[in-house]
């Protein structure tokens, strides 16, 4: 589904990105992992043709998009449901507007017909009585909650991708997003999830990709990631090992 191919990337003189190179299939559930900077988000951002590598190939279903157009990238984009962490939601339109937006944009359907699919979204998620709320009303769970059904809205997605998708959320908020996460992916529909919650990351992913100082240091199982022996980052490997056991 995803393949990076010895992908480089720099924001002005500063490198993020180092030669970076894995392939994620549909189904996989994978997390992202790494300090502030290591380029988390760039990896999302690059999978959407919203940056573009130095060097190196991103390929999306074996084609690569690294020289596509805007409009060509639109094909690609649909395959994927990406809700980030910040600007989630359009301030200016209420929760109902919100999850209209890409039904309006992309799809044909009656206005009664996007009703009838707006309110059917935020009742699978238990927001129907907050349809007519602006997104300053909601708290930051709601607000989560109701940007993933947007991303829903008009089209089932191959794939999901996330931003820190619990990212300033308390306990409680948190594992409503969560289980949402574990609701929308299946055997055929998996998800790339960048996050510096690492216990958060070993509950709901199977895989793990690891940056550190621009490069992927281990891409592998939970066990894998414990084990590291890499002097820099042995001891926050050695810390997050001590709060999965919490």
């Amino acid at each position: 589904m995803i393949e990076f191919d010895d992908v480089s990337f720099s924001y002005g003189s500063r490198p993020v990105l180092k030669n970076i190179s894995f392939s994620v299939r549909a189904n996989e559930k994978v997390a992202v992992l790494g300090g502030s900077g290591e380029g988390k988000t760039t990896i999302l951002k690059l999978v959407l043709g919203l940056l573009k590598p130095d060097s190196g190939r991103i390929l999306i279903r074996g084609e690569d998009i690294t020289g596509k157009s805007e409009d060509e990238l639109r094909e690609f984009r649909m395959k994927f449901s990406i809700v980030f962490q910040e600007g989630a939601l359009f301030d200016s339109l209420s929760v109902r507007e919100n999850v209209a937006f890409c039904l309006r944009e992309y799809t044909r359907m009656t206005e009664q017909e996007i009703e009838d699919k707006v309110r059917a979204l935020l009742r699978r998620v238990g927001m129907e009585d907050a349809i007519d709320l602006m997104p300053e009303e909601l708290s930051g769970g709601m607000q989560r909650r109701a940007a993933l059904m947007r991303s829903l809205a008009a089209f089932e997605p191959e794939m999901f991708l996330y931003d820190e998708p619990t990212g300033g959320l308390d306990p409680v908020n948190a594992d409503l997003v969560y289980q949402l996460i574990a609701e929308l992916s299946n055997e055929e529909r998996g998800f790339v999830m960048v996050t510096h919650e690492v216990r958060a990351a070993m509950r709901a992913a199977q895989r793990f990709l690891l940056l550190d100082k621009g490069r992927l240091i281990i891409d592998g199982s939970r066990e894998n990631l414990l084990q590291l022996e890499v002097p820099e980052v042995q001891l926050s490997v050695r810390e997050w090992g001590k709060c999965l056991e919490l």
